[in-house]
């Protein structure tokens, strides 16, 4: 099995952003905490759990029955909504980190890198680096970094993937990390997690469809995390609005196409909703995405949503023949 969604924390990035951090440590009581800027999660201490140990995750992919996984950023610590000399700077200690794991076991880990997305320009500049000097797989970026997916600012990016023929996960951040928080109902019963993500992925991805995005850029290969959130349960709505609506009237969007170009991890955590996705994109555009050892992840080989189609999928989609 091809696992496409597994956060990893990297001990030697830890202080590489400043003030910002990352830090863990121990709070004022006593408890380990993880701190991120203002942003602090208290009592949560990732040494020696396969976040950081990497031969604690080998034992537990083997557990599930993960032969290869992709390694990716923890959207924690994207860094965003900071200086963009500051996110580089921390992107290009964080993608040389992941090499460097990834490179102890080649046979099974893979990784995606990191990318200052404020700054689209430092943004090729590091994917091109990440890709061609340390041999990373493809790009994890967040939805939140001040500039619209459909922005034209970003179309440098889109087609530097396109040129080193890679694709590009987009997973969200809880909000107020580093940037705004945009409703602090969001923060009860962690939402954030949830209702938060859904709201993330959806407007990105309807950007991305209604903007001409993959218009532009025919061969871009993106892969939105949870299933691309509440698109394919919106599908015929959104499909709607973007044939008739004022500003679609003289070209009217294929929106149902354009969800079935985009590809999706399978991590939603319901067989109805799974079944949904699939007859709305096609079981061909779904991969396996299991956050590993996170709060949803799941913890016996029989809760991974699984058929045989889906590792064909992840070898297209991450170009492994």
């Amino acid at each position: 099995m091809i696992d496409v969604h597994a956060h990893t924390v990297l001990p030697g990035v830890m202080g590489c952003a400043g003030n910002y951090g990352p830090e863990l440590g121990t709070g004022p009581e006593g408890r380990p905490r993880f701190r991120v800027g203002n942003y602090v999660l208290d009592g949560v201490d990732y040494s020696g759990t396969p976040f950081m140990d990497p031969d604690i995750r080998l034992r537990l992919n083997d557990h599930l029955g993960i032969e290869l996984q992709v390694l990716s950023p923890n959207p924690i610590t994207y860094f965003h909504h900071v200086e963009p000399e500051v996110a580089a700077e921390f992107c290009r200690w964080h993608n040389d980190e992941l090499a460097r794991v990834v490179a102890t076991h080649p046979d099974r880990f893979g990784g995606f890198a990191q990318l200052p997305m404020q700054d689209p320009s430092a943004a090729v500049a590091e994917l091109g680096r990440a890709v061609g000097d340390l041999g990373l797989i493809g790009a994890y970026i967040g939805t939140d970094f001040g500039i619209d997916f459909d922005d034209e600012r970003l179309d440098p990016v889109w087609a530097a993937a396109v040129d080193h023929d890679v694709p590009i996960f987009v997973h969200p951040a809880p909000w107020g990390i580093d940037g705004p928080l945009r409703d602090p109902r969001i923060r009860r019963y962690d939402l954030d997690l949830s209702v938060g993500f859904l709201f993330e992925e959806t407007l990105a991805l309807v950007c991305v469809v209604y903007g001409g995005v993959l218009d532009r850029h025919p061969d871009l290969d993106l892969c939105f995390s949870h299933g691309g959130g509440a698109a394919a349960y919106m599908a015929g709505r959104l499909e709607h609005q973007g044939r008739t609506r004022p500003w679609a009237r003289d070209n009217p969007i294929d929106f149902l196409g354009g969800l079935r170009r985009l590809w999706y991890d399978n991590h939603v955590h319901d067989s109805d909703s799974l079944a949904l996705l699939e007859r709305k994109v096609g079981r061909d555009r779904i991969v396996v995405g299991t956050n590993l050892a996170g709060w949803d992840a799941p913890k016996e080989p029989e809760e991974i949503p699984y058929v045989p189609e889906y590792d064909t999928n992840a070898r297209r989609l991450l170009r492994l023949g």
